[in-house]
């Protein structure tokens, strides 16, 4: 069969292959309403590409299917990576063969690539963050910010906030080992003690607090409520959630009628499928297309 061939952008300048069909997808649990289907999808078929992304929905497998399964099946059917979310961002690199130094230095992956028999692991979050954090927040005050959670997106976000230079970073997660781990690797990367681990949201909250960060899965559509009482929340700081359904989330309207500035997980959903979508394909996607697709699903 002769494919077409279509001119696209790449790292290395303008040129014209011939592209088969791309075959990706997401591995989560309750990950039915993402997105990111969409954006890549869209994305694909403007480079005039077959390209198809899937969902592994763990909430719909049988419950002892494990990620290194879903990894194996999709390798063998062809697939050319696997985006990897909640809850499986840690425990997915086990199964890897290398990691990008992103990953490497955040122990979290969310993008997996199969090439030449071997499976890489990227972190694109990081990246989705501080971008959406340095477009979004230019201004914002940063010298103390309490982040809520220290799983694998939690370990994006705090390097994405030391990176985007906040002084003193404070991780509060209920399993505080994880936030103590959290907190090593990021005073370690960082040379010094910036982060440091409280064992409640009250600890957290003293003092002069300039942003809250919620990491947590708490405020999505399949987990409602809010990560933490609407009295800790002032109007003099400014709130950011990496939830993007529902977009404002039970947090972010506190927040936003207490005239705080907020931030929505929109960005980062985002700005991490554009560096997801290059990793796939070689392509540089256009970030304002993808962004216009995402922003089609409306609230």
């Amino acid at each position: 069969m002769v494919m077409d061939t279509v001119p696209y952008r790449t790292r290395s300048g303008d040129h014209s292959v011939e592209q088969g069909p791309v075959l990706v997808g997401l591995v989560g649990k309750g990950i039915q309403l993402s997105r990111t289907p969409a954006m890549h999808e869209a994305e694909g078929a403007a480079f005039g590409l077959s390209y198809h992304y899937r969902l592994f929905d763990t909430a719909e497998m049988p419950s002892d299917l494990e990620i290194g399964e879903i990894l194996r099946s999709a390798e063998i059917c062809g697939f050319a990576g696997l985006n990897i979310t909640y809850p499986y961002k840690v425990t997915v690199i086990d199964h890897l063969d290398e990691l990008s130094d992103a990953a490497r230095a955040l122990g979290a992956v969310n993008t997996v690539v199969f090439r030449n028999g071997r499976r890489k692991g990227h972190n694109t979050d990081w990246w989705g963050f501080s971008e959406s954090f340095r477009r979004n927040m230019a201004g914002a005050k940063c010298d103390t910010v309490l982040q809520l959670g220290a799983g694998g997106a939690g370990t994006a976000v705090a390097h994405a906030l030391v990176e985007r230079g906040v002084a003193a970073l404070r991780i509060y997660d209920r399993d505080h080992e994880k936030a103590e781990a959290l907190v090593r690797r990021i005073n370690t990367g960082a040379g010094y003690q910036i982060a440091t681990a409280v064992n409640s949201l009250e600890a957290g909250l003293e003092g002069e607090v300039d942003g809250i960060v919620n990491t947590t899965p708490v405020g999505m559509a399949s987990m409602p409520g809010t990560p933490l009482s609407p009295d800790h929340v002032k109007p003099a700081m400014w709130v950011a959630d990496i939830i993007y359904f529902p977009l404002e989330t039970e947090l972010l309207r506190i927040a936003r009628q207490k005239g705080c500035r907020v931030l929505p997980g929109s960005g980062m959903a985002i700005f991490q499928a554009v560096r997801a979508f290059e990793h796939f394909t070689g392509l540089v996607p256009d970030i304002g297309r993808m962004e216009e697709t995402f922003k089609a699903f409306g609230s």
